[in-house]
């Protein structure tokens, strides 16, 4: 596995660059936007790698920042998203950008990414949030979380938060709803009653 590249910058466009090692080899390899603007003024650099394999081609990724890298490798695991999607992606969000929106479940964000449909949007906040949140990316600081995490008031935030109601806001309203009813109260009840307020 090729983990970084170090050398001459031979070549640069904002799509790829090849890098020419000591050893007198030049690799190819494709990078963001966001990787561009950070090297366009070097002559050496050193890129952060990953070696993309399949049957039909080896693609090499290069990454000015190894949180690009990582959020890359993220954003790959996710079924329905390739390199391309990926680094269009990676183009388009810093991984700080990209890490705010998948912790704030802000869908449209994503979605603003051209090519990123809503259902692949949602998926990547769904499958990168929990993860993340493990590596102590995301503050636990919800008062879901402290209350020890109710199934049904994630839940509901979730639907909300999909349908597009700010997270706070909704986080707000759910806990007057069930103030109101003492918790005795259906998922759907509870989501048709914070609508009704909105």
């Amino acid at each position: 596995m090729i983990n970084y590249l170090k050398g001459r910058l031979v070549k640069k466009d904002p799509t790829h660059v090849v890098v020419e090692t000591n050893g007198g080899v030049g690799y190819e390899a494709k990078i963001s936007l966001a990787t561009y603007g950070a090297i366009k003024n070097l002559n050496d650099v050193l890129l952060f790698t990953h070696l993309h394999v399949k049957e039909d081609a080896h693609t090499l990724y290069g990454f000015a920042e190894e949180s690009e890298k990582i959020r890359f490798l993220d954003l790959i695991s996710i079924s329905g998203v390739g390199p391309s999607t990926g680094q269009m992606i990676l183009s388009s969000l810093t991984p700080e950008e990209l890490q705010s929106a998948i912790a704030n479940e802000d869908v449209k964000t994503i979605q603003g990414v051209k090519g990123i449909g809503s259902k692949t949007a949602q998926r990547i906040v769904l499958e990168l949030k929990d993860k993340m949140r493990k590596e102590g990316l995301i503050e636990k600081s919800t008062q879901f979380t402290q209350q020890g995490g109710n199934t049904m008031q994630i839940e509901a935030l979730s639907a909300l938060t999909t349908l597009g109601f700010n997270k706070a806001v909704a986080e707000k309203n759910i806990a007057l709803v069930l103030k109101e009813t003492g918790h005795e109260v259906s998922l759907e009840e509870l989501i048709k009653r914070v609508l009704k307020r909105a």
